[in-house]
């Protein structure tokens, strides 16, 4: 354990946050979501919901300031229009920890293209349908970096 950092960000995650730079993307996924074959490194959480990774994430994790879009979650199927109880919390943490900024829905398959670029996948054992959130990296201004 260290101090100041959040209980559920293992050192594989950790290393993943502390690697992405200015501009990357981290996708946080549900139990369903097929992690493994999108492409970019999978980070296991299980036994954690993505609501508690979300929160975990962003608790250290700044969101990107410079583009309009940082966040995303998959549209319900047959009903682009929905928001599952599981998106509206998302954006309920993203506004607490993060700001002012709109979780965007995305298509089902263009949320899959995006988290194919991603920098990193966290698979989480989230078993709300579309408990899924794909987050862009933003920057750490010299008055938020840590002072010995």
């Amino acid at each position: 354990m260290l101090k100041g950092i959040h209980p559920l960000l293992g050192p594989d995650l950790l290393h993943a946050l502390q690697s992405m730079g200015h501009g990357d993307d981290i996708a946080i996924v549900d139990a369903n979501f097929p992690a493994h074959s999108m492409g970019p490194k999978v980070i296991r959480a299980d036994g954690v919901d993505a609501l508690a990774m979300t929160e975990a994430v962003l608790a250290h994790m700044p969101l990107d300031t410079f583009v309009s879009d940082v966040a995303w979650r998959m549209q319900v199927v047959g009903d682009p229009d929905a928001v599952p109880p599981v998106c509206v919390e998302f954006q309920n943490i993203v506004n607490r920890l993060a700001g002012d900024f709109t979780v965007r829905s995305v298509e089902r398959f263009a949320f899959y293209e995006m988290t194919r670029k991603a920098a990193y996948i966290i698979a989480t054992t989230e078993f709300r349908l579309y408990g899924n959130i794909i987050l862009k990296k933003g920057v750490l201004h010299p008055h938020e970096v840590f002072k010995v």
